[in-house]
């Protein structure tokens, strides 16, 4: 069974939408701390403002015991950013699985805020030729995916892929069984129904 954190952060429908397009039909929309414990994989979904976001997983019980979690576990958009050490967004402590800080793109006359559209993605380490994360396994790089944000998490040594939108920024991050998506698998085409597909071989 695969679980999806219902915590009011809305985008849930395109992610059911996605999850069914790639074969999946297990699965429930839960805040029950059993079923999120028993499930085979969880994510954690997220549009929206971060501090809100965040006070929502405080209330639902969720902030402290998501961490706790170890079956995959898949963080989207804000829920990625929330995975985070922290945000600038309402100056927010976050669950911090990731020592990222997540901060806010600075608007120039080339790069608008919000970061809205098709973007590339590329493996952070010096000179590889593909990429080494699972996540994207059979995937190039320069493939192509759909991102909504305003602001972004900081390239860190958990950074499995970055893409760059006037500064290089974590677009996907990774820390044992914990995996994140700054932008949104359920809108990126055919490129993020094999993202989604990888995560559920996980």
């Amino acid at each position: 069974m695969i679980a999806i954190v219902d915590y009011d952060a809305g985008n849930i429908r395109s992610v059911l939408n996605a999850l069914g397009r790639v074969g999946a039909s297990d699965f429930v929309l839960t805040a029950n701390r059993g079923q999120l414990r028993k499930a085979s994989h969880v994510i954690l979904p997220g549009v929206g403002e971060a501090s809100c976001a965040m006070r929502a997983l405080r209330d639902a019980g969720l902030a402290d015991f998501i961490p706790t979690l170890e079956q995959p576990v898949l963080g989207i958009c804000v829920g990625a950013q929330l995975m985070c050490a922290g945000s600038e967004e309402g100056d927010t402590r976050c669950m911090g699985i990731f020592p990222s800080e997540v901060r806010r793109f600075k608007e120039t006359p080339a790069e608008k805020v919000p970061h809205m559209g098709w973007n590339s993605l590329r493996e952070p380490r010096s000179g590889a030729e593909s990429f080494s994360s699972p996540l994207f396994a059979g995937l190039k790089q320069g493939d192509y995916v759909y991102f909504v944000h305003s602001y972004y998490p900081e390239v860190c040594a958990d950074t499995i892929a970055v893409a760059n939108h006037g500064i290089d920024f974590s677009a996907a991050l990774s820390h044992n069984n914990f995996y994140a998506c700054q932008f949104h698998p359920e809108k990126s085409g055919a490129v993020g129904e094999r993202i989604l597909k990888n995560f559920l071989a996980l």
